[in-house]
């Protein structure tokens, strides 16, 4: 059977390009309709909402709402679809130089009440060679802020290289079981507000984090995925080795 080969967009422009160069980050508008956010929000909620629940997503059900799922990718068809949006394919095409190749998902809730992850740098968590991993972070709210625990980014800090990590120390802000950057002063972290279908693309060396969701009746949901260029491998860890197309 004959296929179409269909060229990877190039959304991005020189400026946009040279903004993330810059700064370690990039922050894009309206990257994905809000009716396939409605979609994909419902789709997860059916995974969990199912009796029983998929081995793959299953948790304790008090926590069926709230605990994050982990690289839903691997399993289901509509992460996988929304992994490989055309314009998160195309965007970090542009940035890499290469193709990209996702090595992992997560689907956060972040319920009113929860804590947000101190400072860091996912090369600490996810180390790959050669160095290329870019996340790409997709609001699923209407409106993700400093109340209900948005990002927060400290500018052109991908450039200090990796940094020490150590204990949390504000554990009434953060979740006590992660590990924070230490030799930098976090309070130049600015924040990131964003809107449903907003895409934050951000180098794996780039200090973030998020703060305690301190609203009472909004939740903080996102999809985030992780991606190195196709001839980077992650170390370390055999559960991100596979590499999973765009295409």
């Amino acid at each position: 059977m004959n296929t179409t080969f269909t060229a990877p967009l190039t959304p991005l422009t020189e400026e946009q390009i040279a903004f993330f160069r810059e700064n370690g980050y990039l922050l894009w508008k309206n990257g994905m309709s809000s009716d396939l956010i409605d979609a994909f929000n419902g789709h997860i909620y059916d995974i969990r909402n199912q009796s029983p629940m998929p081995e793959w997503a299953a948790c304790e059900e008090s926590k069926k709402y709230s605990l994050r799922l982990f690289n839903p990718h691997k399993h289901d068809s509509m992460s996988r679809q929304l992994m490989k949006h055309q314009l998160v394919r195309g965007a970090l095409a542009q940035l890499m130089g290469k193709k990209a190749v996702c090595v992992q998902s997560m689907y956060f809730y972040k319920e009113p009440g929860s804590p947000g992850q101190a400072a860091h740098q996912d090369y600490y968590y996810i180390k790959n060679d050669p160095m290329t991993m870019i996340a790409a972070w997709t609001a699923m709210e209407d409106r993700i802020d400093v109340e209900n625990g948005c990002l927060w980014v400290m500018p052109g800090t991908h450039r200090l290289g990796l940094l020490p990590h150590g204990a949390v120390k504000n554990i009434e802000e953060h979740e006590p079981w992660t590990e924070e950057t230490e030799g930098v002063d976090t309070t130049k972290q600015v924040p990131v507000e964003m809107e449903k279908g907003d895409i934050l693309f951000f180098s794996e060396l780039l200090i973030h984090s998020s703060g305690k969701n301190r609203s009472t009746d909004r939740w903080r949901r996102s999809y985030v995925c992780h991606y190195i260029r196709e001839d980077s491998n992650v170390l370390h860890r055999e559960d991100l080795r596979q590499k999973y197309p765009l295409y």
